[in-house]
């Protein structure tokens, strides 16, 4: 259910991260209030926020939360180059992506790669269709084969978003804070050590304070 001024108190809080500098905020979280499907695969996994004081603001949390989904995502990322699979760029489709400049920009910075965007905002089902022009054939006003059929049916936006080097120098280092988190909590290292956990994100949100 959607009240009415949900819309207007997502743009303040999105406007509100904005102005908050990567880092700037002290906080780390994980996102898993589902669960986690990959590269855990575990669903009795639960969220978590660390880093709490009480001058923290609804706009750092919102944007801890975004900025554990992009690590989570870079996880995913990571795990693919593991595998010999190179990721250079994203391509994004639907709401977000093009209505949040906010968190399309945080996604490329702590991923490394450039977001870009889906000509179709109905891309799921644009790859239905592509698949129906390659069924139907090019003698029946389809296309020969799932490439061409692409080239003449899919594309990009003008629009993307690039990672910015300062930006992605902090993330880097929040990165592997998430990392400890994610595979202590995740059952995968049941010997990482938290005790300069908290300070350590302190000492990001000084420097990033200052700057």
């Amino acid at each position: 259910m959607v009240c009415k001024g949900d819309d207007a108190l997502h743009g303040q809080l999105t406007a509100q991260m904005a102005a908050l500098k990567p880092g700037q905020n002290g906080l780390l979280a994980l996102d898993w209030n589902n669960g986690n499907r990959t590269v855990l695969v575990d669903q009795r996994l639960t969220g978590l926020l660390v880093g709490q004081t009480l001058h923290t603001s609804q706009a750092e949390i919102y944007r801890a939360l975004v900025e554990a989904t992009a690590f989570g995502a870079r996880v995913i990322l990571e795990r693919f180059k593991e595998y010999g699979v190179p990721v250079t760029d994203v391509v994004c489709c639907g709401g977000i992506a093009e209505k949040n400049a906010v968190l399309m920009q945080i996604y490329a910075d702590v991923t490394g790669c450039e977001m870009k965007v889906s000509r179709s905002p109905q891309t799921c089902a644009l790859g239905s269709a592509v698949a129906a022009a390659v069924a139907a054939g090019k003698d029946r006003g389809g296309h020969a084969d799932f490439p061409s059929a692409m080239a003449a049916m899919t594309g990009l936006k003008d629009v993307s978003f690039k990672p910015i080097p300062e930006n992605q120098r902090v993330y880097d280092d929040l990165y592997h804070l998430y990392l400890r988190l994610h595979d202590s909590f995740g059952g995968v290292d049941k010997s990482a050590d938290f005790s300069l956990l908290m300070k350590n994100l302190i000492n990001i949100k000084q420097r990033q304070s200052k700057d």
